[in-house]
């Protein structure tokens, strides 16, 4: 019977560390450049993000980095939101969160589900953090919330927390 016990006490270790290298290879992430759907959230590399850096159309563009555990972050969302409201044909806000992969589903999706995010919401999967921090902006210490403004050639960059007011007074220097 001893044997038994030790026996069931190894197996449910054995199955718990499995799971724990599940869970850290999770949030290594899906290191792919190309789109990623897990129902209908769109995950990225670093470099299958860039596109959402670099549009050269009339539209401005206002990328906003964040995470569901970050509080400043999902304070000022509902700013973000406002702003896709108000001006949906000169603005197109584009959400990116950093959670890590194994919260998705169960911190990210209910959070943009319960929220009734409107804006683009895409996740971003790359590791590399030291190489792409910076060619998001050379201020940028890797502290969110941040957020890049711009327009063509003009590019604003914020590491900080916006209120309503501020963020569109940002913005409207694009216009």
């Amino acid at each position: 019977m001893r044997y038994l016990y030790v026996l069931i006490f190894i197996i449910c270790f054995a199955c718990k560390g499995e799971e724990n290298k599940n869970d850290a290879k999770g949030d290594e992430g899906i290191q792919q450049t190309e789109l990623k759907t897990l129902d209908s959230l769109e995950v990225y590399d670093f470099q299958g993000l860039e596109k959402y850096l670099n549009k050269s159309d009339d539209k401005v563009y206002v990328v906003n980095f964040w995470a569901t555990w970050c509080a400043p972050c999902v304070k000022e969302l509902p700013y973000f939101e406002k702003l896709n409201e108000e001006y949906p044909n000169q603005v197109e806000v584009i959400l990116v969160s950093l959670d890590f992969p194994s919260k998705y589903e169960s911190n990210l999706k209910p959070y943009i589900k319960k929220n009734n995010l409107k804006s683009k919401v895409v996740a971003l999967n790359d590791t590399d953090s030291n190489s792409w921090i910076p060619k998001v902006s050379e201020d940028w210490t890797g502290a969110i919330p941040a957020t890049i403004i711009y327009k063509k050639d003009k590019r604003n960059f914020y590491e900080q927390s916006f209120d309503y007011k501020q963020l569109e007074q940002e913005v409207k220097q694009f216009f």
